[in-house]
Formats: structure tokens, sequence, C-alpha cells
């Protein structure tokens, strides 16, 4: 096997149904082995069989990344499972809130920000020693919220948008050490979490889950959604040396709905 990723160790956090389970996927079809993180020891270990059956190793972790000693364990278990590390994805999600900041609680919020802000921290911090020997890279999971002001986004724009700022003060803090650190923000990805969004919307107006689907998708250029390999595709690219010269940057996926 031979690919864009050929014997890199990846790391992907937030490893759940839907992104992290594809991106693994396609991450080993690249020739990565991976390393697979979140709280599901069993989600972990039916997506690292799929790993392994394609020739590729796959190391899971239990990992909750709002844990200090969680995220030390799941460095050290990569480092000593490989003896390098060489890309980070921080792929972890919380469910938006989908009420304006008025009606959500502040517990939500702070939730929000310390899984898909504070989360991402502390996963860069324990990785960066390995990153820094391997000249490695970093891709962190924003999403199209940053590029418009719907008030049902509020609290999720406001974690997101501190997750990109942070990104690009790492991008200067960890450039000089060869570490690259980009963004990837997509738009809604087609796929089992939002087919169950699509039908609970579909259910309350009365329509098809396709016509749901339809309207979402007339907003963008291509007129259709995402799919999590398009999503994937752009992070295999940031992580791999097709991007050698490119940090700090946000790569946008959402089939021309917004334009940066």
């Amino acid at each position: 096997m031979s690919g864009l990723l050929q014997d890199r160790v990846v790391v992907i956090s937030g490893v759940g149904p839907g992104l992290g389970t594809t991106l693994a996927r396609r991450c080993a079809e690249q020739g990565a082995h991976l390393v697979l993180a979140a709280r599901s020891a069993a989600r972990l270990d039916r997506v690292a069989t799929t790993i392994t059956d394609m020739g590729r190793r796959a190391v899971t972790v239990a990992t909750d990344i709002t844990v200090d000693s969680d995220v030390n364990e799941l460095a050290r278990s990569a480092v000593e499972a490989y003896g390098k590390v060489d890309a980070l994805v921080n792929n972890a999600f919380m469910h938006p809130s989908m009420k304006p900041f008025g009606e959500t609680t502040y517990a939500h919020i702070r939730d929000s920000v310390e899984l898909t802000v504070l989360g991402a921290l502390r996963t860069t911090q324990a990785f960066t020693p390995a990153l820094a020997e391997s000249k490695g890279s970093i891709v962190n999971l924003s999403s199209m919220v940053i590029r418009h002001s719907d008030p049902l986004y509020g609290p999720y724009k406001l974690a997101k948008s501190a997750l990109l700022a942070m990104s690009q003060s790492l991008s200067s803090e960890l450039g000089g050490r060869g570490i690259r650190v980009n963004s990837v923000a997509p738009g809604y990805i087609w796929g089992e979490i939002l087919q169950e969004y699509f039908e609970d919307q579909a259910r309350q107006s009365g329509v098809s889950v396709d016509a749901v689907y339809q309207a979402a998708a007339a907003q963008s250029d291509l007129k259709r959604l995402v799919t999590e390999d398009d999503v994937a595709s752009a992070i295999v690219f940031l992580l791999s040396d097709l991007a050698a010269g490119i940090t700090g940057q946000t790569l946008d996926v959402n089939c021309g709905e917004y334009k940066a």
C-alpha cells in the first residue's frame, strides 16, 4: 500500500459514528497507522477492527479530552505503541444547543468551550513534543458557523470561533518547531447524525426528509451537502506533504454555501 500518509501515525480524537470513523478509514487507505481516541471504548474497538482488516495498525485509547490525565495517557500510549506521532486531528464534537444565547444555559456554554477549545488545547500540548520531532501537522475541526450569524448557532459559533483563533495563534507559536496547524470548516455533513436531525425536522414540518435536504442544499453552489468523505479528503490533504507549505489557514468545505 502506498499513499499520501504512508506509514505515518495519525491520532484522531472524537471517533464517533460519523466523521471520525470515516476519517480513520480514509487515513488507513492512504497508508497511515492510527491512534483512535473517544470516550466509548466499544466504538473504538469496532473502528479499530475495520482498520486492521485493511492491513494497517490501530491503537485505541478510551479518552475524555476534558481530563488532563486521560490526555496525557493518550499521548504516552501513542508514542509507546509507535515510537512517533506525525499528525493530530482534533475532531471531538458536542451537539449545539440550537437555541439563542438567551435560552442556552451557562453550563452548556462552559461544557462546549471545555470540550471544543480547551480539549483541543490539551491534546495539542500533550502531543507537541512528538509532533515537533516528526515535523508534524495538526488539523482542528471548525464549522461553517464561523461564516454566518444565525441566532440558533450563537453558542456553537462562540466555541468554534475561539477554536479558530487558538489555531491561528498555535500556528505562529509552533511553526518554529516545524509543526503546521490548520483548520477545516465543514458545512452540514450528510451522514447518520445529520440524517437523524433532518428526520426530526421533517416530522415537525410534515414534509419528507428529502424536502428538508433539498432546502438545505439549495443554499450551496453545488446544490448538495458535503459528505463525510468530502471533509475527510480535505483533512488528509492538509495532513499530507501536498500541504507542506500551508499553515495557519482554514479550508472551507461547504459546496460553495459560504465564501471566506
